[in-house]
């Protein structure tokens, strides 16, 4: 990093808004709300959702609640234009859902976009073109001028096709996307320019969606530029401004807030916060902030459990355990000064001691979105992964990670099973030290040396197996690498490496390092292994060796 980031960066520059209100407003009802899982969340998957999970999740967004669903990008792929056909086709929309959907500026997907929705009850067309200066300077190589064109034509192509939906209610939505890094009176002029296409009244409202596409300033700043639009936009009482903000400085929630103050009356966002880069909004944090206050949020996560395990199915993804209200550990205290408050705080609620709720250390009635407060995590044969990792992570600084969990997990389960009783972190630190550390058959580790020139690092491995002592030599661009190889050469099947961690166990010069090791063999087997030493290349070595020995 560099000492004086004022060479490199600059400060995003504030609004002129001398006045500002919306420090002193208070948020009194929930917004419009749509969900945006299945577009924007969905395209920042690595393996993008299949038609079938896309619905699952669909159906959930519509139990919830949501009435505002983003349902695709109808002209990207042929998957997202049969998943809209399958909805509207199989009646799987409700009538009084909207079903949202994204296109760009451009005639072609405008053209299939529409021919995507024909036979709907409820849309929402949505289109978008970037406007911040970096977006036409660099992307674009447009003026102001030819960006505005864009945006214009593309809302005349639009308006030109919409006697095809005949039969179906239609809402028109422009966002100027990168709008938070967009001078706000360029802003204005280009959304203004739509809104001259589109003609929108008090009857018949157009959406405004005003993104902070990538966060670049604090929050105050967002809330700033969308106060600005609100007051200074014509014909204020004929859109629906909405909020579209993404979490790259981690105040996505704040700057959604901070817009509602401001005057926004939507937001767009996702389950969890699944979205590019650091991700989306997180819809359920804001709702569920808003409910902490006595507010109808109008979403129902009264079985956020289950609404968590079709999000971890149908994504991919999985909700860290100190997720706002959703993780596996936000109602669970491990300091017993916090576990005697709590304790203290229910007691008082359930003898209706108090009108509201005033526990300490939770924020809600975990009961209400169907969670229950454990005291402390104890082990047992009915534990899960959870539970032995946050053992073993709190007791003697071992730190699982996420796969080999889910691998030790039913391992340990097992023999807590078959002991029939509740076991101690220091006996679930045996079980992982006899199934990994300890693992030194047939492979066991007499000697290890590296040398590196150019790039290159060349090992000679001395091992014993079975008794025999085996030496070999290999090269790599890492000890590691250098190992794998030297391996294929003694005639062992062939493995690659794919999962690597490590961290140290405990402090002072003698320090341990315990180093995790994945290995996926030819037929596909993946394989953790475990190794301990105070030099970390040797650990690490050890974890192969044992990842090998499991195999």
């Amino acid at each position: 990093m560099l000492k004086n980031a004022s060479k490199k960066y600059r400060p995003f520059p504030p609004i002129e808004l001398k006045d500002r209100r919306w420090p002193n407003e208070t948020l009194t009802h929930a917004p419009r709300w749509c969900s945006v899982d299945l577009r924007d969340g969905n395209q920042a998957l690595a393996v993008p959702m299949n038609v079938s999970q896309k619905l699952e999740l669909f159906q959930t967004l519509v139990k919830i609640g949501f009435k505002e669903i983003e349902v695709g990008f109808p002209s990207a792929s042929n998957t997202e234009f049969a998943f809209n056909r399958l909805l509207i086709e199989k009646g799987h929309a409700p009538d009084d859902v909207w079903l949202q959907v994204l296109v760009q500026s451009r005639e072609d997907l405008i053209e299939r976009t529409v021919e995507s929705l024909i036979g709907a009850k409820k849309v929402i067309i949505h289109m978008y073109n970037s406007t911040s200066p970096a977006q036409r300077r660099v992307v674009f190589g447009k003026s102001k001028d030819e960006i505005k064109a864009i945006a214009v034509n593309g809302a005349r192509m639009i308006k030109d096709r919409l006697h095809r939906l005949k039969g179906t209610e239609v809402m028109l939505q422009y966002s100027p996307e990168s709008f938070s890094m967009t001078e706000v009176e360029y802003a204005k002029e280009i959304s203004e320019a739509v809104m001259d296409v589109w003609q929108p009244t008090p009857q018949r409202k157009m959406i405004l969606n005003l993104p902070d596409t990538v966060e670049v300033a604090m929050p105050n700043v967002y809330a700033d530029q969308i106060e600005w639009m609100c007051r200074n936009l014509k014909n204020r009482d004929s859109l629906i401004i909405s909020l579209h903000t993404h979490n790259d400085r981690c105040t996505g929630v704040a700057a959604t807030e901070l817009g509602l103050l401001a005057g926004a009356d939507r937001v767009e966002g996702t389950l969890f916060g699944n979205g590019e880069r650091t991700g989306n909004l997180d819809i359920v944090t804001v709702a569920l902030n808003l409910y902490m206050h006595g507010i109808d949020s109008k979403l129902d996560f009264s079985n956020l459990g289950s609404v968590i395990d079709v999000y971890e199915h149908c994504t991919g993804m999985s909700v860290p355990p100190r997720q706002p209200y959703a993780g596996e550990l936000v109602f669970t205290a491990f300091s017993g000064s916090h576990q005697d408050a709590i304790k203290k705080g229910l007691a008082e609620w359930e003898g209706k001691g108090r009108e509201h709720w005033d526990v300490p250390y939770l924020t809600i009635d975990p009961a209400d979105i169907g969670r229950e407060y454990r005291e402390v995590i104890r082990v047992n044969s009915q534990s899960g992964k959870g539970g032995v990792a946050y053992l073993l992570e709190s007791e003697f600084g071992i730190v699982l990670p996420k796969d080999m969990q889910r691998e030790f997990g039913p391992i340990a389960n097992d023999a807590v099973d078959k002991l029939g009783r509740e076991v101690s972190g220091s006996e679930l630190k045996a079980m992982f030290w006899k199934e990994y550390v300890e693992r030194n058959s047939p492979w066991q580790l007499s000697g290890f040396e590296t040398e590196s020139k150019n790039g290159v690092v060349k090992c000679c491995a001395k091992l014993s197996r079975d008794g025999k002592t085996i030496e070999f030599f290999g090269e790599g661009n890492g000890p590691l690498a250098a190992l794998v190889h030297g391996f294929t050469t003694a005639g062992v099947p062939r493995f690659e490496i794919s999962n690597y961690s490590e961290h140290a166990l405990s402090s002072g010069e003698e320090a341990a390092a315990i180093s995790y090791i994945q290995i996926k063999t030819a037929d596909g087997r993946l394989r953790w292994g475990a190794g301990v030493d105070t030099n970390i290349e040797i650990a690490s070595v050890r974890a192969v060796l044992s990842a090998l020995n499991r195999s």
